[in-house]
């Protein structure tokens, strides 16, 4: 009877991690789309770009919602705002890159994808624990808003290749970290969880995206 009761439980579990990777995918699915439709829309509005310190007070603001609400409606109604405030932010920033090569944009997103798609099916078939890379990513991600800070008031242009690097070593870990946690049962938030890995999917386009700016000409 133990036996039949822990594979109940266990039987249970399952179902219920496979519901949040479910949700969590289509979730990102969405906001992807939905963020990729308001960057069309500023891109044929010519939408300047963002002043930064507007930019930092909207993701802290953002993020600070959705992880309030996350039980709740209003956490949908707040990722997919977080969505269209990023894809409105860079906007502008694809128009530059549209101006140089439209492929660009092209290849990034399609490089951005297989990268999440092959970090996340590794670790759903493997099942190995990234909860180690907790600590690399805080500081990491810390490390980046010091650069986006520092960028403001210092021409950061020389090492730009070397920062787009670490920022998609970042969203990769925090892929793998994110991932792991939902199909480990340490994450049963399927907005939360969606979140951090549009977050990572954002973050590693744009470094792809200059990347392949830096190694196609772009200064």
């Amino acid at each position: 009877m133990a036996l039949t009761a822990l594979a109940h439980v266990s039987g249970q579990q399952a179902v219920e991690i496979n519901g949040v990777l479910r949700n969590t995918y289509i979730m990102l699915g969405l906001s992807i789309g939905f963020a990729a439709l308001l960057s069309y829309i500023g891109m044929l509005l010519q939408i300047g770009f963002m002043n930064p310190f507007i930019y930092l007070v909207g993701i802290f603001g953002f993020s600070y919602a959705v992880q309030k609400t996350a039980n709740s409606v209003w956490g949908l109604v707040w990722s997919f705002a977080f969505a269209g405030f990023i894809g409105i932010f860079i906007a502008p920033i694809l128009n530059a890159y549209m101006a140089i090569n439209p492929w660009l944009i092209a290849h990034a997103f399609a490089l951005t994808s297989a990268t999440l798609f092959a970090l996340s099916a590794y670790t759903i078939v493997r099942r190995t624990d990234f909860s180690w890379l907790a600590s690399f990513i805080v500081v990491g991600i810390f490390v980046l808003l010091g650069i986006f800070v520092l960028s403001i008031f210092v021409n950061m242009t020389p090492l730009a290749m070397l920062i787009s690097a670490f920022a998609v070593v970042i969203a990769c870990a925090l892929i793998l970290y994110q991932t792991s946690a939902i199909v480990l049962g340490g994450e049963r938030n399927y907005i939360i969880a969606s979140n951090t890995l549009f977050v990572s999917f954002y973050i590693m386009f744009l470094s792809i995206l200059q990347l392949l700016g830096i190694f196609g000409g772009d200064d």
